[in-house]
């Protein structure tokens, strides 16, 4: 019995010293600044950004002592799939970071809010000083569901001095100039050396090609392919072209120990790629060699050439109960000093023209041609299916270059795959029509 006592004392001195802690730590937290009743606005960033984005939003929150932003960051390879699961469970965050080629794909899940009444109203959001086509890849059926946070497109790297050795003081302008470039590096350097390189495992340059010319991949509202018309075989024919002639080796971007290194070796003298490898070159080329590359934007079928639209935007989701406080992050987000920031901590090159004044940007040599391509950009077709039809271009294009499909049967297997693809597609849109 005493035992028993003993015990049941020792439970309440237990449970009255807990409630003791308890209470001085209430106190404690009420000395220090008491509850925090600010706002919580979920963010999910991916890779590198969403790393620095804290840092970014420390200025955020204090301009907004009323709204505490939490971060979750993710990694590109899974965040694809995060956010289809986060949308299946619920569970989405109130804004978030997304690649410009998902967009689609979650308007056609309708949990995406449409930022044109938030934009028409901010003054802080002026979309004309955004790059138009950047802003266009964040439109679906005229509506506007991302704004623009970092944007990329594709161009050429290319050596000065190996250009300059073939006779030749500017880089192309035009195919026809072009093509002139690589038949007389390609004659220069000989049979274990190349003109430009054009990885066979990556689809970006087909598809820079194809957005080169008036026709769009995909026909009838996004519902077949449209890889047969003249248009995207002109594209195909000039890319095969230069496989045929040896001008680019048909190699995989695996196959290269280093890129860098054998640009530096002149295994190539051009090379397509995005802008994060002005900082990769500057870092890796040796000092002899740091005068010797540069930018330049791409050539077209008949004079300056149009490139991909791409990047990361920003979202608020549709099912969010923050959106007026995700609406301010954003617009934060989308201000030239933050842009400004946020390139000094990334090297991503910012949407709107206002941020491109400073010194950093305005001042390299490197980052001009992307400037100017930034005008001449357009974006891919905006289905939600667009990614599996970009894999198969990758597919086909490999084999077109192996030499086991021709021109015309390449187009027509992609137009092929393609409605396979797009075939739900197609239910759909007949279904709603008729409702």
């Amino acid at each position: 019995m005493r035992t028993v006592r003993h015990g049941r004392r020792s439970g309440v001195t237990r449970r009255a010293a807990l409630a003791g802690i308890a209470a001085g730590a209430a106190s404690l937290t009420g000395c220090l600044g008491g509850k925090d009743d600010r706002k919580i606005v979920k963010f999910w960033g991916l890779g590198r950004e969403g790393q620095v984005a804290e840092e970014l939003f420390a200025d955020f929150e204090r301009a907004h002592p009323d709204i505490r932003v939490i971060v979750q960051k993710l990694p590109w390879n899974s965040a694809h799939e995060k956010y289809l699961t986060a949308y299946a469970g619920d569970t989405l965050p109130d804004v978030g970071q997304m690649g410009a080629t998902w967009i689609a794909e979650f308007v056609a899940l309708d949990a995406l809010e449409p930022l044109d009444a938030f934009a028409e109203q901010s003054s802080a959001v002026p979309l004309g000083d955004f790059f138009d086509g950047i802003v266009e890849a964040n439109r679906i059926d005229s509506r506007l569901f991302g704004l623009p946070w970092y944007v990329d497109t594709r161009l050429l790297f290319y050596r000065q001095d190996l250009l300059r050795d073939a006779g030749f003081e500017a880089p192309p302008v035009t195919w026809d100039e072009w093509r002139r470039m690589l038949a007389a590096i390609k004659a220069r350097v000989g049979a274990n050396r190349y003109a430009v390189l054009l990885p066979i495992n990556e689809y970006d340059q087909v598809i820079v090609l194809a957005l080169q010319q008036p026709a769009e991949m995909l026909r009838d509202g996004g519902r077949y392919g449209n890889f047969r018309s003249d248009d995207f075989k002109r594209a195909l024919s000039f890319y095969a072209e230069i496989f045929r002639h040896d001008w680019a080796p048909r190699m995989t971007n695996t196959q290269l120990s280093n890129v860098w290194d054998e640009f530096g070796n002149g295994l190539f003298s051009f090379y397509a790629s995005g802008p994060w490898n002005i900082a990769e070159f500057r870092k890796r080329l040796p000092e002899r060699l740091q005068n010797a590359w540069m930018t330049a934007p791409m050539p077209g079928p008949d004079g300056p050439g149009v490139s991909s639209a791409g990047g990361a935007s920003v979202v608020i989701f549709r099912a969010s109960e923050r959106k007026r406080e995700a609406w301010l992050l954003t617009e934060y987000l989308s201000h030239p000093d933050t842009q400004a920031k946020f390139y000094e901590l990334t090297g991503d090159m910012p949407p709107r023209k206002a941020a491109w004044e400073i010194p950093a940007l305005a001042q390299s040599p490197y980052a001009r041609a992307f400037r100017e391509q930034f005008d001449r950009v357009r974006a891919a077709p905006k289905v939600p299916e667009w990614e599996r039809i970009a894999t198969e271009i990758r597919i086909t294009q490999e084999r077109l270059v192996q030499g086991l499909l021709n021109v015309d049967q390449a187009a027509e297997e992609l137009d092929r795959k393609a409605d396979a693809i797009l075939e739900k597609r197609r239910w759909m849109l007949e279904r709603a029509a008729k409702s």
